[in-house]
């Protein structure tokens, strides 16, 4: 071929490939363009409704058909998942999580008499919280212990709030009806208000739901319980510092001519933290009370202590119950992981419950909120990477050296907790001791007029008996309490002791949300613990020390005086 030709040809040949190549890239530029075309319309369509919801749609399962993704990662926390400290830890799949007396054998001790020393588990998955609040023998049905309050927060109960505040306030506005439906389902005993729940649902009752914290309008997150907004109003209400809440201290500095409301003047980044608030907080539950969220003198653990001292119910002083060893009234604390979080670091930085519970992840263009909660250790690199710029093993190590010196101070408040109750119980032991035979006497003279008590076998009759007896000593006690001022300083002295373990114990971050905070409380819980053991030591045996001459215990200065 002349050089003509093959010159010719090669020119050909190199158009042909430039040709190719500018096709391809318009190909490739083309599919971006319709790639980023179809992410901008997925960032902007967030979802397509399919099925329509309403208040009254429970069912986290129709909220899936419109928002799937979420609903995936909801349906995850039924799976078991566990940290060092918590979690269905060492059992199978779908087991009950441990007893945590397991591992801090104290609270049997501390709870004696109360049902949180029959049975108290770790904590699971919120596809559980109905299931297991259901399945626990503190809720025996036979023994219709538990108020129709508990479903506050282990049902999506809102369509029954709103049915009966209908009918008991039908004049009232919305938010008055569901308050007033609250008062009627706390009338109620667990059980019956579950019957009407499941009535009302079709027969079936669901955990806590994409309802009770999404408007099925708009999906904007929203407070629905009325204990929260209750108590939250009454805070803003109060003088107490709420800096971590900055439109707490916006409305105070408005002309509050309408309480409080966390859904019209809250931001959207303080919902973050409210919707979680709804529940994982502390609050009062049981029978013959309206749901109390004790925040109408602040968060503090002291602020809610000097609430309950000072609240009457029929009269007397409030307690949560009678301790079966020492016979003293003295309070149980729930979980107060919202009261905890107000007070660390997180609060104060604007960082939120779903920050690190429910970190963001993405899905193509999507953004959104991963609802499997769970601890943030079990992600640490979404959890918490975005604040702290390090490796997933320097940011466990740095959470566990923070829950390893806390449980440390957390196993020594219990052990002088018990140290405390075992003081006491000998100091009484004379007084029981005194009055076993007169008790004896009046229990078999109470009981055997009985016809009912005549036809239980031997070992029922010998149960009732003994738990007759047990009654009569401790109002024996309580005579001897009332009149003695050296006994109501032990009874104070253990109250306080107590309810300051208690909280710290409850919480669930085993001192991650605030160490400090719990710290200091846990340091207060111990000194308290050893006053009343050293002073019910000096009143062992005798009697003439029980006068009003005792000196009084040394209150914490953080402590409000009663």
């Amino acid at each position: 071929m002349s050089p003509e030709k093959q010159l010719t040809k090669n020119r050909g040949l190199l158009i042909a490939l430039v040709t190719g190549v500018f096709a391809l890239v318009a190909v490739a530029v083309a599919a971006l363009l319709v790639n980023i075309s179809e992410r901008k319309s997925e960032a902007k369509y967030s979802f397509v409704k399919v099925a329509e919801v309403t208040e009254n749609d429970t069912d986290p399962e129709k909220w899936g058909k419109n928002w799937p993704r979420e609903f995936d990662d909801y349906k995850r926390t039924a799976e078991r998942t566990s940290t060092k400290y918590g979690g269905a830890v060492g059992t199978t799949e779908g087991e009950m999580p441990p007893q945590k007396a397991k591992r801090d054998p104290w609270l049997t001790r501390v709870f004696a008499g109360y049902l949180f020393s029959v049975d108290y588990r770790d904590r699971r998955g919120h596809a559980w919280a109905l299931k297991d609040q259901e399945d626990t023998k503190r809720n025996v049905r036979a023994e219709a212990k538990q108020s129709g309050n508990c479903l506050h927060c282990h049902a999506s109960i809102m369509p029954l709030y709103r049915k009966y505040g209908k009918e008991a306030a039908p004049q009232a506005n919305e938010a008055e009806q569901i308050q007033a439906g609250l008062a009627k389902v706390a009338e109620l005993g667990y059980w019956d208000a579950h019957k009407a729940l499941q009535d009302l649902g079709g027969g079936k009752v669901h955990p806590v739901s994409c309802v009770d914290c999404h408007d099925p309008s708009s999906m904007e997150l929203r407070v629905t319980r009325p204990g929260f907004i209750a108590g939250i109003q009454k805070l803003a209400a109060s003088g107490a510092d709420v800096s971590q809440l900055p439109s707490i201290d916006r409305w105070r500095k408005g002309d509050k001519s309408k309480p409080y409301d966390p859904n019209l003047d809250s931001t959207r980044q303080e919902k973050r933290a409210f919707v979680c608030g709804q529940c994982h907080v502390e609050y009062f539950c049981g029978k013959g009370m309206t749901l109390l969220f004790p925040w109408a003198e602040g968060l503090k653990m002291e602020q809610a202590e000097h609430l309950y001292d000072n609240l009457q119910v029929k009269g007397q002083r409030f307690k949560d119950w009678t301790h079966a060893e020492t016979g003293f009234e003295v309070l149980k604390a729930q979980h107060p992981e919202f009261e905890v979080w107000s007070q660390g670091i997180h609060a104060r930085s604007g960082v939120t419950c779903a920050d690190c519970h429910m970190p963001y992840k993405r899905e193509g263009a999507l953004k959104y909120s991963d609802h499997w909660v769970r601890s943030p250790l079990l992600q640490p690199n979404r959890a918490c990477a975005n604040c702290h710029p390090y490796n997933d093993d320097e940011l466990k190590a740095r959470v566990t050296a923070i829950q390893d010196r806390h449980f440390a101070l957390l196993t020594r408040a219990g052990k002088a907790a018990v140290a405390m109750i075992d003081a006491i119980v000998a100091a009484r032991k004379p007084y029981d001791d005194k009055n076993r035979a007169a008790a004896v006497a009046k229990a078999k003279e109470s009981l055997e007029k009985q016809e009912s008590f005549q036809k239980l076998a031997k070992e029922e009759q010998d149960k009732k008996m003994d738990a007759e007896v047990k009654a009569n000593l401790l109002a024996a006690w309580r005579d001897v309490v009332a009149k003695t001022p050296a006994l109501q300083e032990l009874e104070r002295l253990q109250r306080a002791a107590q309810w300051r373990l208690d909280f710290v114990a409850a919480e669930n971050s085993m001192g991650f949300h605030a160490p400090q905070e719990l710290g200091r409380i846990l340091g207060e819980s111990i000194d308290l613990s050893r006053q009343a053991e050293v002073k019910a030591t000096q009143l062992r045996g005798t009697t003439t020390a029980l006068g009003p001459t005792t000196p009084p215990a040394v209150v914490p200065t953080s402590a409000p005086t009663r």
